[in-house]
């Protein structure tokens, strides 16, 4: 069936120039020295390392040698052997900078609680420098989401027209419209994770003089009178004086008469 299903170089210039019309980056995923040499020739931009060449050392050098854009996947691996392709890849030539690790899962479907998802945090962690994503292999579209919120800036996830065509990968890939959604909610997640800075953000800054509360009288206060727990209390809007400013305010004397729920003024 792979036999049958093998692409030859002129297949893969007719997808390069699919994807070019498309404006979509073409990406294929060699598996020997043979087929590195082909792609580098069809000028491939970015070079995607499958789990299982992950200990393959002619194989990395091969590719480290190219100073491409790299993406390694890492299934099956420890960090150990995360670190010793990693320091083929850039002996060999490549630029850390130029490395995006994923974490993997080589089971297909992979059961939700071997996906560990916490372990592309420990590798962002012990790879400083290095970008980090996540190629999923279970069934739905939750995972790579959650992923995407911890902060990969990858997500490899298998696509395929029907689940119920022959091959050993359809029954664990997305259809059309399963895909669609993943993206369209990785990409609302990446506007949603914003820049960090806990501050009101313009959409809700109307929100604030109606949620909040201002000090404001009681009951009616002539001028002169010192301002006390009995005739002040806290009511919206929040156009006024901060109810943070309380102990502030019962030290205070009305500068003029207040009616009751009039906001007052220090």
């Amino acid at each position: 069936m792979i036999k049958r299903l093998q692409l030859n170089a002129d297949d893969h210039r007719e997808l390069i120039a699919y994807c070019r019309q498309k404006d979509i980056q073409f990406l294929s995923t060699p598996f020997d020295l043979e087929s590195i040499d082909l792609l580098h020739d069809l000028g491939l931009e970015t070079f995607k390392i499958p789990s299982g060449e992950i200990t393959n050392l002619p194989y990395l050098r091969k590719i480290g040698a190219l100073k491409k854009e790299i993406i390694i996947s890492t299934g099956m691996a420890d960090l150990g052997e995360i670190e010793d392709a990693l320091d083929v890849l850039m002996e060999a030539g490549t630029a850390r900078e130029n490395i995006t690790i994923l974490h993997c899962n080589t089971e297909y479907p992979t059961p939700f609680e071997d996906v560990n998802l916490r372990a592309m945090l420990t590798i962002k962690a012990a790879f400083p420098g290095i970008q980090v994503g996540y190629s999923d292999h279970t069934s739905g579209i939750e995972v790579p989401i959650a992923a995407a919120a911890l902060g990969a800036t990858v997500i490899e996830k298998h696509f395929t027209l029907d689940r119920n065509m022959e091959g050993p990968d359809h029954k664990a890939s997305l259809e059309p419209h399963e895909l669609e959604a993943m993206v369209h909610a990785i990409r609302n997640i990446e506007k949603a994770l914003g820049d960090g800075i806990k501050k009101p953000s313009p959409s809700e800054l109307k929100n604030k003089p109606i949620a909040r509360k201002s000090i404001v009288a009681a009951r009616h206060i002539r001028q002169g009178e010192a301002f006390t727990e009995e005739n002040l209390t806290v009511k919206r809007p929040g156009t006024g004086i901060s109810p943070m400013r309380w102990d502030e305010a019962l030290k205070m004397k009305a500068a003029r008469n207040f009616n009751a729920d009039e906001i007052i003024f220090l």
